[in-house]
């Protein structure tokens, strides 16, 4: 592994597998009755969302405690950077406190690499999202709910996706999302492709590790999983299709599809999900759908990066003791 986590292109087939089999083993701990382990306990970890998010920064923040670290929660709003501050300023004030890893969401493209090569902060950089760029752990727990569904819980230690078959649909443009799965599911053998209008297909998409198509039943009968995005109107400046009820019809899954999908095949969502556009309710509530069980993977994927980067090694959760408790008499 290396130090930094920045974008899920620069992960290697071992890496990727590494962390899916790390992240396995880290899934064990839910099922013990104390939900906490002592490995990262005396390392400090800083959540810094200069974007707003719900699913992302709590997943990290569980992630987190129940690897027993100190955790610092940072948000723009109501900080120093509503008030003009910049990122070399927050990155000095962190390092002053000497905090061992920094989560970061930020809104422009390149920030946390930014951060992780600037030399303004001595500490291990994970994106958690970055503009339209990048947003290499949720592409981790995408490839990781897969390996779980298709391959097998236990089947899939270190296997990779070779020869599934991928469709993310939706607005690709404005997505890091689809364009951290395709990096992550290239490395580990899937062949993706995509479906949107054209309208939300990024210019140089040619040059992606992908196919791409613009009529999405055409693609069903041969998906081992749909992935659906969320069209994302805060990025958007034009109109990039005629109606929601036009887009809705083209590009939204709903029963009918579903029904064309094979058997084993599954329905995914990064979230949060518009229920009666890309998505019908009746898909979203369905048995397929593993929207749910991609949230609480998050959290075993996000602990399985927190520790491989803090530096661990191979993780065995048979033999590492949980925390009886946390809290420390006072002398």
């Amino acid at each position: 592994m290396q130090r930094h986590l920045i974008s899920a292109a620069d992960l290697t087939r071992d890496d990727a597998v590494l962390i899916l089999d790390t992240a396995e083993e880290m899934a064990r701990v839910a099922d013990r009755p104390i939900k906490k382990l002592p490995t990262l306990r005396g390392r400090t970890v800083v959540n810094l969302f200069f974007e707003d998010s719900t699913r992302t920064r709590i997943s990290f923040e569980a992630a987190e405690k129940r690897l027993s670290a100190d955790v610092i929660n940072f948000t723009a709003k109501g900080s120093s950077v509503s008030k003009g501050e910049s990122l070399k300023d927050t990155a000095q004030t962190l390092e002053a406190m000497g905090v061992d890893a920094v989560v970061i969401r930020h809104g422009a493209s390149g920030a946390p690499y930014r951060l992780a090569t600037s030399g303004w902060i001595d500490a291990a950089v994970i994106n958690a999202g970055d503009g339209t760029h990048q947003h290499p752990t949720q592409a981790l727990l995408d490839a990781f709910t897969m390996r779980r569904r298709l391959v097998g819980r236990d089947e899939g230690l270190g296997q990779d996706l070779a020869g599934r078959r991928i469709t993310i649909v939706g607005d690709i443009l404005h997505s890091r999302v689809a364009r951290s799965n395709v990096d992550l599911l290239h490395t580990l053998g899937a062949e993706v492709t995509l479906v949107a209008p054209p309208t939300l297909v990024p210019v140089g998409v040619e040059s992606w590790p992908c196919e791409i198509s613009y009529d999405l039943d055409s693609t069903l009968a041969k998906a081992d999983a749909v992935m659906m995005l969320r069209v994302q109107r805060e990025r958007m400046n034009a109109a990039f299709f005629p109606t929601e009820r036009e887009y809705s019809r083209r590009y939204g899954l709903d029963g009918d599809r579903m029904a064309r999908m094979p058997g084993h095949a599954i329905v995914m969502h990064p979230g949060p999900m518009v229920r009666g556009m890309e998505i019908t309710a009746e898909v979203a509530d369905s048995d397929r759908c593993t929207v749910v069980e991609q949230v609480a993977n998050g959290v075993s994927i996000r602990m399985a990066v927190l520790y491989l980067l803090l530096g661990g090694a191979v993780f065995d959760a048979k033999n590492v003791p949980a925390v009886t408790h946390t809290r420390t008499e006072e002398k």
